[in-house]
């Protein structure tokens, strides 16, 4: 469909003229049917065109932000507009601060959040949307600041959900939709030196809605800042500029577009142009690893406006994204915003915070899901560096429920409205060197108006690259995208063997969205990163999200969907993110930033030497140093530097390690070496000595556990509690039930065959997905987490190795399955060995959450030290990021506080594990494993952490449940992905498996 450009945008490779023009109506003559204006599928009217974001020229600015009058009606008609009128009565109002939502003010009396994911929280009759229509009237007085000057002035909202009516003393200036987008209002003639009164009426819900289903919450209110610019005459309306990067000749031309005559200015390169003219000089080009920013100027008769310049130039070529010449391999994320306390309305510090801990974890792109960020995270993009897909605020996903009947995107009618918002996208961000992708939208079908965007976006601006995921034709797009491929999928999207138009097979591959890190999770990241590194064509990808978007609430801690009443929520699928709502890193994000290393340390232990490749796509190595520590038994022995060249991207080189120091023992232990690439000076994204990426490697085998042996079991009478009982080395046990009482000083409530856990999001499997394919459904199915154990024998081995032997059979009731489990306890030389042998029985179909064994021992031994990986939690799928090593942390710094309860906090490859609690719990408990063992330990057992629904639920008791596990299943991405990868799996199979206990302190 055509658009009028000279009504509502500004004409491709053109800008507005001075002062922009002020459409009356953005749907022309066409009547408005009837429909009230926050119904009319029109984006809205009275609004200035969209122009370039920018901050910090020497024209006048007059933030209003702050606490502003307040009246929330139940419908968008409870009340006439005569409170637009100044003098009125607001004496019965309350306050809202804004920006802010008004949902999470008022401790409830404003209403509360609604979290969905898919489904549209209110009838779907697209533009129609319920009488039940939540509405904010605001008010706000401000006086001018003494020396505002005359001359025209602009009203601008950088943000509100989801339909706003305005006026500003008086006098309506028109209406918007377009939630996460800005508008302007011209209102020179209307403002006064003193009492001027702003009145906003924001309605929740509007035909806008239908473009917003955006899987997070619905937050109503102005959310964004709410500012007065003065515009001077001669200023620029809006201005564009171009920076070019010839790779070949190591130049940048510049040409800066301006809506009236000015000069542009870049003393450090020696530019003094007019504006519109072109000029090329040798320059350092931007990217995300070396975001290399020129300071500009564009001076005309009105206004200094401040550039930030950055050369580079993306394009598509040889079927590859290319940036400067060369093709780059994107470790992203998807970026909400989010702050659990405020919601939508992100603060500067956070958005610092965010981008700083991005670059920290070895991030270099981010999604802006799904809608323009606030302005001011582009520019910290811009500032340190990070590739942007900057996706319009566009999401119909709701529709799919009817096979996308009546879906906007594909209606004439709405059109007007979607182009509204990719130029409104385009315009405000359009000077940013981060943002190389446009992106359409995200979930929204397919239809005309998707094309009309994409040709709109191509005309006004051809140098970037256009994306989005919906379309399989990928005709709109520069990139075929996808969201959650597997793995054996991706594989043969590398070697173009997928199916699909040639033109897509043509087309480089990414992963919009990809290791689904809802809860304990993402597992299967290394394996895709492999396959990236592997097929030049897969660029890369993003995971799904940045961080968990969960509410602080007064009781619950963290509150998720259904937590504020809702009838109808998509539960914890919001609390999916790298970070915690308080943007504390995961365990997720600590595997991520390992994964995505962009250096890789190979090490062999045999020869001595080091194999470092430089995988950065334009940085050399020169910024890092190396470092190597030689460790015996987890301990580091000596540690020194290592001289690695300042390798060009794409080269290794293979360096020496030093001979074995002198200050490691002669002989025994198990050795090994770690390197180390740390950052070699302080950056603006972190210090000197930051970790960027690590190897590690054995130097010498690991030793095996010797079983304790040669004690013989006797029977040592009755204990307090009259029970007969045996003696075996440090152990004693009932005689009757060979139940283990005791070992050493430490008394065991209850040891035995566990094989639950309670099941992760991941394991619950995607909402939409088949049941049988959703692995913790099955668990239950069968009764996993209900299992009986059955006593079938006590006896002694009088053999070689005496020991105790008891039979048992685990099972779970109204199934002929089971897994018959003997335990066998030696003893000698102050030890205790028991070895678990498990025999399945009957046909098993599913894996098994975890084979092992649970003891529950005192509450105060609760100081736990290891020998294994660390320092943080691991499982099969997710322990690339777990260095082998000693550790030692209390019991709950061990528990990982998802938001939703879930199994975690398992360490892997422990040798040993040890308990000690001071005083109050004399001696210790030490367990080795053979082979290594997985454990965790938590003050509630595996049933109250599965039963729990917040954090709040668990409350810890006088017992520490000790899981020591010879295997757990992995986790996967089955949340909405792919599921666990067959060699992660715990199939149900014979096993066998030792645990040696002495006393531990």
């Amino acid at each position: 469909m055509a658009i009028e450009h000279d009504t509502v945008f500004a004409a491709p490779g053109a800008v507005p003229g001075p002062g922009g023009t002020r459409s009356d109506d953005t749907t022309g003559d066409r009547p408005r049917a009837g429909l009230p204006y926050y119904e009319d599928v029109s984006p809205g009217r009275g609004c200035l065109p969209p122009r370039a974001w920018y901050a910090g020229s020497d024209a006048a600015v007059l933030p209003l932000d702050g606490d502003w009058r307040f009246r929330l009606s139940a419908t968008a008609d409870a009340h006439d507009t005569a409170f637009a009128l100044p003098g009125h009565d607001t004496s019965g109002w309350s306050t809202v601060a804004v920006p802010g939502h008004w949902v999470l003010q008022g401790g409830g009396a404003f209403g509360a959040p609604a979290y969905t994911n898919v489904d549209y929280p209110f009838p779907v009759d697209p533009p129609r949307v319920p009488t039940a229509n939540p509405t904010g009237d605001h008010l706000h007085t401000f006086d001018l600041p003494d020396g505002w000057p005359d001359g025209p002035a602009v009203l601008r909202f950088e943000g509100v959900e989801s339909c706003a009516r305005v006026w500003l003393n008086g006098t309506e200036l028109g209406e918007f939709k377009g939630s996460r987008l800005p508008h302007e209002f011209a209102v020179d003639t209307l403002l006064k030196p003193s009492g001027n009164v702003l009145a906003v009426r924001v309605h929740q819900w509007s035909s806008g809605s239908y473009l917003e289903d955006q899987d997070q919450w619905w937050l109503p209110g102005i959310f964004r800042e709410v500012t007065l610019l003065h515009r001077p005459d001669g200023t620029a309306a809006d201005f564009f500029v171009h920076a070019s990067y010839d790779h070949l000749g190591g130049t940048g031309t510049l040409r800066v577009d301006a809506s009236v005559p000015g000069r542009v200015t870049v003393p450090e390169l020696g530019v003094d142009c007019a504006a519109g003219e072109s000029v090329t000089v040798a320059v350092r080009p931007w990217t995300a690893e070396t975001p290399r920013l020129y300071d500009g100027e564009l001076a005309t008769a009105g206004e200094r406006i401040p550039l930030r310049i950055g050369f580079r130039t993306v394009l598509v070529e040889d079927g590859l994204i290319k940036v400067n010449g060369r093709p780059i391999l994107l470790r992203g994320v998807n970026r909400h915003e989010f702050h659990p306390d405020t919601g939508r309305t992100v603060d500067a510090d956070t958005m610092r915070r965010d981008v700083l801990l991005m670059k920290q974890h070895n991030i270099n792109a981010v999604r802006t899901s799904h809608y323009p960020p606030h302005p001011a995270f582009l520019a910290l993009c811009d500032e340190l560096g990070l590739w942007v897909i900057d996706e319009c605020d566009l999401e119909t996903h709701g529709f799919c429920r009817d096979d996308w009947r009546r879906n906007p995107v594909d209606d004439d009618r709405w059109t007007p409205a979607l182009l509204d918002r990719a130029a409104r996208m385009v315009e405000r961000d359009k000077n940013h060197p981060s943002v190389i992708f446009w992106s359409l939208g995200n979930e929204c079908g397919t239809g005309a108006g998707l094309t009309a965007m994409a040709d709109w976006i191509r005309g006004r601006d051809p140098d970037r690259l256009l994306h989005y995921e919906g379309d399989r034709s990928s005709r709109d797009t520069d990139v075929y995208s996808r969201m959650y491929a597997d793995h054996a999928e991706v594989d043969a999207i590398g070697k173009r063997a997928d199916d699909g138009p040639e033109r897509r097979r043509a087309l480089p591959f990414v992963l919009c969205e990809y290791g689904h890190a809802m809860g304990n999770g993402p597992g299967g990241l290394l394996e895709y990163q492999r396959l990236f590194e592997t097929h030049p064509r897969c660029q890369g990808g993003f995971v799904w999200e940045w961080i968990d978007h969960g509410l602080s609430h007064p009781d619950l801690g963290y509150a998720y969907g259904g937590d504020f009443g809702e009838e109808l929520h998509d539960g914890t699928f919001v609390c999916d993110g790298l970070l915690f709502p308080d943007r504390t890193p995961s365990p997720g994000l600590t595997e991520y930033k390992k994964v995505i290393e962009p250096v890789r340390i190979d090490g062999d232990g045999v020869r001595g030497t080091v194999r470092v490749t430089n995988g950065h796509d334009f940085a050399d190595l020169g910024h890092l140093a190396f470092t190597w520590s030689y460790e015996v038994d987890g301990e580091a022995v000596a540690s020194g530097d290592l001289g690695v060249p300042a390798l060009a991207p794409g080269e290794s080189a293979e360096c020496a390690l030093p001979p074995v120091p002198a200050a490691a023992p002669a002989s025994g232990g198990e050795r090994h070496w770690t390197v180390r690439a740390v950052l070699a000076r302080d950056t603006a994204w972190a210090a000197r000595g930051h970790t960027v990426a690590w190897g590690q490697w054995a130097a010498t085998p690991r030793v095996p556990v010797v079983p304790a042996r040669g004690d013989r079991p006797v029977r040592a009478g009755l204990d307090a509690a009259g029970r007969e009982v045996v003696a075996l080395g440090p152990g004693v046990f009932d005689a009757r039930t060979g139940a283990v009482l005791r070992i050493g000083d430490v008394p065991v409530k209850w040891l035995g065959l566990d094989v639950w856990r309670a099941p992760t999001d991941n394991d619950g499997g995607s909402p939409g997905g088949p049941p049988a394919a959703l692995v913790g459904r099955q668990w239950r199915r069968i009764g996993l987490h209900r299992v009986q154990h059955r006593l079938d024998g006590v006896g002694t081995d009088e053999g070689p190795h005496p020991a105790l032997v008891v039979r048992t059979r685990v099972a779970p009731a109204a199934a002929q399955l089971a897994l018959a489990t003997e335990y066998r306890w030696t003893a000698g030389g102050g030890r205790l060995t028991l070895t678990v042998s498990v025999t399945p029985e009957g046909n098993w179909q599913v894996p098994l959450p975890r084979l092992g064994v649970r003891l529950g021992i005192p509450a105060g031994y609760g100081r736990v030290s290891w020998f294994g990986g660390g320092p943080g939690e691991a499982y099969p799928d997710t322990r690339t990021a777990a260095r082998l090593g000693r550790w030692t942390a209390g019991v709950d710094e061990l528990q990982t506080p998802y938001v939703h309860p879930q199994e975690n906090g398992a360490r892997t490859d422990v040798r040993w594990v040890e308990f000690t609690g001071g005083r109050a719990a004399p001696g210790g408990l030490r367990v080795a494993a053979e082979p290594v063992c997985s454990f965790a330990a938590r003050p509630w057992t595996p049933q109250a952490l599965d039963a729990a629904r917040h954090r709040t639920d668990l409350v810890p008791g006088d017992t520490l449940w000790v899981n020591l596990d010879h295997g757990v299943q992995g986790i996967g991405s089955q949340s909405c992905g792919p599921g666990v990868l067959p060699q992660y799996e715990l199939t149900a199979a014979p096993a066998q498996f030792s645990f040696t206990f002495g006393s531990g302190g």
